[in-house]
């Protein structure tokens, strides 16, 4: 048995959990939040026999896509004379999912 640790964007969130579930995986949803444009984030605890283990990979891969987004810079450029601080917009990359699998040695449901 593996647990799969996926780190998703909120935006995917709701979509990957409900296609995990069309397919009967398990999924425990954990509310985080992440420190790079301190956007909201969704770890997915996924329980699997090791003979689903790419099916649910690919199901994480094929709704979790990254893509381009607009925002301010986090290091804006300040005029010491006037003491303004001005951002300016960057494009970043969002989405997509980090995913970490761990062996588990024994499961027990109650």
């Amino acid at each position: 048995m593996k647990l799969m640790i996926a780190i998703v964007q909120d935006e995917d969130a709701g979509k990957l959990i409900g296609e995990l579930m069309d397919q009967n995986f398990g999924v425990t949803k954990l509310a985080t939040t992440g420190g790079f444009l301190k956007s909201g984030n969704t770890t997915l605890l996924i329980g699997i026999d090791e003979s689903r283990y790419d099916e649910c990979l690919a199901i994480i891969e094929k709704v979790c896509k990254s893509r381009k987004q607009m925002t301010t810079s986090p290091v804006g450029m300040s005029n010491v004379s006037s003491g303004m601080y001005t951002s300016y917009p960057i494009e970043v990359t969002v989405g997509g999912a980090t995913v970490f699998v761990l062996s588990v040695d024994q499961f027990v449901k109650f």
